[in-house]
């Protein structure tokens, strides 16, 4: 077959990683791919991703890519990295890519979902993957203030862009919550995202919820360009769940 560009879904629970992007003196993602590959005869530099996902992020449908000289299928390269990778990550499909794909600039839209549960007390076995919250909170109150984000705006007061000089205008296509007993899911899909973006709207979503601010606290952030709300929400929560091409 001789070297492809190969696509594959992956799937990771970011609980023990300090981020998905290499570091020095770290466990990242992209290390521990990247150490797979060449255990399959990889030579590249680096891989390609969707996303840059902080420390402490899931993912459920990253979206990375790699030359590889590959004489199996794709199923048994999706097989053979599985087998390599630690358990904490699995390539979930994989497949050969046009020449030109791009991962990050290809993409269409991305889909993020950030959970919490409503409990005085703490839950260790939901504590990797949801922000307990409490007081509770009032789902149409959330709602109607998440609506205000749909659209294209300037999102300079949610989120910084990658780099100093970068655009911080985004176009959000959804943003709902929704509930099933005292678990709340927030899904939001947009063209791109800034740097902590989905955690500080969440943080400022939360606190609608449990009334300690208005519901019109939305809209005036993207008027103005700022929040008078400091704070993220902690990045257990939140999972990349896919990216659309």
């Amino acid at each position: 077959m001789g070297t492809a560009l190969y696509k594959i879904i992956l799937a990771y629970n970011g609980t023990a990683f300090a981020g998905f992007q290499r570091q020095a003196a770290a466990r990242t993602v992209q290390a521990e791919l990247e150490t797979a590959l060449e255990k399959l005869g990889w030579q590249g530099s680096t891989i390609l991703a969707a996303g840059r996902t902080d420390a402490g992020v899931h993912a459920r449908g990253q979206v990375v890519s790699f030359h590889l000289d590959w004489k199996h299928s794709p199923e048994d390269l999706r097989n053979a990295l599985n087998h390599y990778l630690p358990k904490d990550m699995a390539v979930q499909f994989a497949s050969e890519a046009p020449a030109d794909f791009h991962p990050r600039f290809d993409a269409k839209w991305r889909h993020y979902r950030y959970r919490i549960y409503c409990q005085p007390v703490r839950d260790p076995l939901r504590a990797d993957f949801a922000w307990r919250v409490w007081p509770g909170v009032q789902v149409d109150r959330m709602n109607a203030a998440a609506a205000d984000l749909v659209g294209s705006h300037d999102f300079r007061a949610f989120g910084s862009p990658m780099t100093e000089d970068g655009v911080t205008i985004r176009e959000v296509f959804q943003a709902t919550w929704s509930g099933d007993g005292d678990e709340f899911y927030f899904d939001i899909t947009a063209n791109a995202f800034l740097f902590h973006m989905v955690r500080r709207i969440v943080f400022v979503l939360v606190t609608v919820g449990q009334n300690q601010a208005p519901t019109r606290v939305v809209a005036e952030g993207l008027t103005r360009g700022e929040l008078a709300l400091t704070g993220l929400a902690p990045s257990a929560g939140l999972v990349l769940e896919a990216v659309g091409y």
